[in-house]
């Protein structure tokens, strides 16, 4: 499926506000409420639309520190390393996973209440996983732009 400018214009507005109604949706893209409709759940079935969300206020919920762990594994072997993913998924503290390049081999996102909320988090949950050789953490001072929105 090839986007056209109507499909990419309706993706950027449900990042913007997915309670968007569909009668919203049409007013804004000066489309009848049915073409959008249409739309949008040909993207959802295409895959353009994974899911809905609410993003909530994390200080609010009482999530003061922001961290980013990087991780370095002891082996590298499939099966260790497939583990270690399968592991972290079960973990509600990390918020993102990425398979990276350079001195370490995944970096985290992790949010917490605290610093001993995290030393917990470290020591009672992080470094009991199987093959972790190494953690290097980084403490985010302050937030400077968080976004959800991809370029489109």
């Amino acid at each position: 499926m090839q986007l056209d400018i109507t499909d990419k214009s309706l993706l950027r507005l449900l990042q913007q506000n997915a309670r968007y109604t569909t009668k919203e949706l049409s007013e804004k893209l000066h489309l009848s409420a049915t073409p959008v409709y249409e739309r949008q759940r040909k993207l959802e079935k295409e895959g353009y639309i994974n899911r809905y969300v609410a993003i909530l206020n994390k200080e609010k919920l009482g999530i003061k520190l922001l961290v980013f762990c990087h991780v370095k594994l002891k082996q590298h072997e499939r099966g260790m390393g497939e583990t270690f993913v399968k592991a972290i998924q079960l973990l509600d503290e990390v918020m993102e996973c990425y398979n990276i390049s350079g001195e370490y081999d995944f970096m985290l996102k992790v949010v917490i209440a605290d610093m001993p909320a995290y030393q917990d988090f470290i020591m009672n949950k992080l470094t009991m996983i199987e093959n972790i050789g190494s953690t290097h953490s980084v403490f985010v001072m302050g937030e400077i732009k968080t976004g959800t929105a991809y370029p489109i």
